[in-house]
């Protein structure tokens, strides 16, 4: 699971937010057969890549034309076999699960000529530069080979071999290949699986500085000491990594410097700022607090019109509990003027996606039969951005 966070859940469907007038329970339920519509969106959930090699076997290059057989029956096999972590609901008691890390940056080494031709998509003659370096044990050279394979770039995608490259980098000392090597023996996918030693790789990566492994070693941290205790163990990696701009760090500041008791003041004066940071960064789950937040007067100011806009924000971003807000929030001219066919649309795409609403059942049907045909028309036109 390259580029994702090992540790974190896919964020959930959640009815236990305050907002006034919103708060009804809302059960998750399964979806209607005969009402298709759009699915919310579940967690960014991508692959990972990787397995060690036979002890002292060297990856052998391939011609344009095996490669790309390669990588089609490669990528034909992930589909097959892909599916997403369960996870470990890290802020289980704050109401919150922290959803898989975004997709990570390119790779980005050492500006040699290896990785500048990396860079201008020159890739088979980057992994030409590369493997020799990488052979004689530079750390870069074998972190760049472990990603050419790891992506298929110019060569074969090929999982044991970026794993091998990528092992071979981390005992080398490169933090981006200790950290990814760390997921795969974490996951135990293709590799021997070894808890103790992918702690101890994550754990110097986030002390070497890299901003995913920051953030998964304190889930990490989190895990083995649930509650209160574990996340003020994990805080420092978060805040590190928060620094770095990982918006599921800044969004985990939020919730800790806002919730957890014994937190300086000053830092919890600043929980809706980071809040703000990760809603910037495109998070649905921060954008839809960060509505909450603002409308219910929580870390600052109320602010109803920003507070509709964010929610506004979430539910066009698909998430599924912004959407039956915001139709609470239509209803109630909350931040917004009343609008009952856009109340109605985005309650049928709430329901459409198994979050059932007891209290927007009843206003839907007391709609007039032009109201709630404009409504289906609208949800059945939606698509989320």
């Amino acid at each position: 699971m390259l580029g994702v966070a090992l540790l974190a859940a896919p964020s959930g469907l959640r009815a236990d937010d305050a907002l006034p007038g919103v708060n009804d329970a809302a059960p998750v339920v399964a979806q209607d057969e005969n009402d298709e519509g759009v699915v919310a969106k579940r967690g960014r959930i991508t692959p990972f890549n990787g397995a060690a090699l036979p002890e002292g076997e060297i990856p052998a290059l391939q011609s344009p034309e095996e490669a790309k057989k390669a990588d089609d029956a490669a990528k034909k096999d992930d589909a097959q076999k892909l599916e997403p972590s369960s996870g470990v609901n890290v802020l289980e008691r704050m109401g919150a699960e922290l959803p898989a890390l975004p997709q990570e940056k390119p790779f980005e080494g050492k500006a040699d000529d290896a990785y500048g031709a990396f860079q201008r998509g020159y890739y088979l003659t980057a992994m030409e530069m590369a493997l020799p370096r990488a052979q004689l044990g530079d750390a870069a050279a074998q972190t760049l080979v472990a990603e050419i394979f790891s992506q298929g770039l110019g060569v074969a995608r090929n999982k044991k071999d970026a794993a091998f490259w990528y092992g071979q980098a981390a005992n080398s000392g490169d933090p981006a290949a200790m950290f990814k090597y760390a997921l795969l023996l974490m996951e135990g996918r293709d590799v021997t699986r070894d808890k103790k030693r992918s702690e101890e790789l994550m754990k110097k990566a986030a002390d070497l500085g890299n901003s995913s492994a920051q953030f998964n070693y304190g889930q990490l941290l989190v895990a083995d000491m649930p509650g209160e205790k574990g996340l003020k163990a994990a805080l420092p990696y978060y805040e590190k990594s928060a620094e770095q701009g990982i918006a599921d760090a800044q969004y985990a500041l939020s919730q800790i410097y806002l919730n957890v008791d014994g937190i300086d003041d000053n830092k919890r004066a600043t929980a809706r700022d980071w809040l703000l940071r990760a809603a910037k960064a495109g998070f649905d789950t921060a954008q839809l607090d960060l509505a909450i937040w603002m409308v219910d007067g929580i870390g600052g100011d109320r602010n109803l019109e920003e507070g509709f806009k964010w929610m506004s924000r979430a539910a066009g971003g698909g998430n599924v509990v912004a959407q039956n807000k915001l139709s609470h929030l239509y209803i109630n001219a909350i931040g917004t003027r009343p609008n009952p066919v856009e109340a109605a649309k985005w309650y049928v795409l709430s329901r459409r996606a198994g979050l059932k609403d007891a209290a927007l059942e009843d206003f839907y049907l007391g709609l007039t039969d032009e109201q709630q045909k404009a409504a289906l028309s609208a949800a059945n036109k939606y698509r989320s951005s």
